[in-house]
């Protein structure tokens, strides 16, 4: 198998980044300075037309938005290694999760940092809109609370690409000025998920 990833240290790349180091399969790395315009070059747009990471090139096939490389990565090779659910029930559960990270809670977070970010002009930023989102974010995390009330992880109650797809986001909330303290659900599974090595070797980059 040829894999070719495309990322940036600490951008939502790093989610497939962790899926990749925890199936422990053979990839290449290609790291794109975003600052210097990597991402815009005509080399890459024909693989990734968005001039976004991340992406991942498999088998000579370009694949981007994270959530489809993880659910690809998922698929291919995390239901054999016991981190991905096979086909049953447990994978129904498995793509909720991961959609509601991706669109319910990743819509939410990105309306609430367009509103708050100084990297976006002032004259286009609303307090009222950042309340607003900041409001849905809150519920969004009591939701995700509640769903792991008795249990250490969200599908199957094992560690899986569920919790690489919503878990990393969570951190970051507090730098932005949202309490995630009443949560203590989610505050340990998020503990349990960043304490596995894989997420160590991602954070060095």
């Amino acid at each position: 198998m040829d894999l070719k990833f495309y990322y940036t240290p600490m951008t939502s790349a790093s989610r497939v980044h962790w899926a990749l180091e925890e199936l422990g399969i053979p990839y290449d790395k290609v790291k794109l300075d975003l600052a210097a315009g990597d991402q815009k070059k005509p080399e890459y747009l024909a693989l990734n037309p968005n001039g976004k990471v991340p992406l991942l090139v498999a088998e000579g096939r370009p694949i981007f938005e994270g959530l489809a490389i993880l659910l690809y990565l998922g698929e291919r090779f995390g239901a054999d290694k016991g981190l991905f659910p096979p086909p049953n029930p447990d994978r129904a559960d498995a793509f909720k999760w991961m959609a509601w990270g991706a669109v319910t809670f990743g819509e939410a977070l990105q309306r609430y940092l367009r509103h708050t970010l100084d990297r976006f002009p002032e004259d286009e930023r609303s307090p009222k809109a950042a309340e607003a989102a900041k409001k849905d974010l809150v519920a969004l995390l009591a939701i995700l609370n509640d769903a792991l009330e008795g249990k250490e992880y969200l599908v199957g109650n094992t560690f899986s690409f569920v919790e690489i797809s919503i878990a990393p986001a969570i951190p970051f909330l507090g730098r932005f000025g949202i309490d995630v303290s009443p949560f203590p659900n989610v505050n340990a599974w998020v503990a349990r998920c960043i304490s596995r090595p894989a997420f160590a070797r991602v954070m060095q980059g």
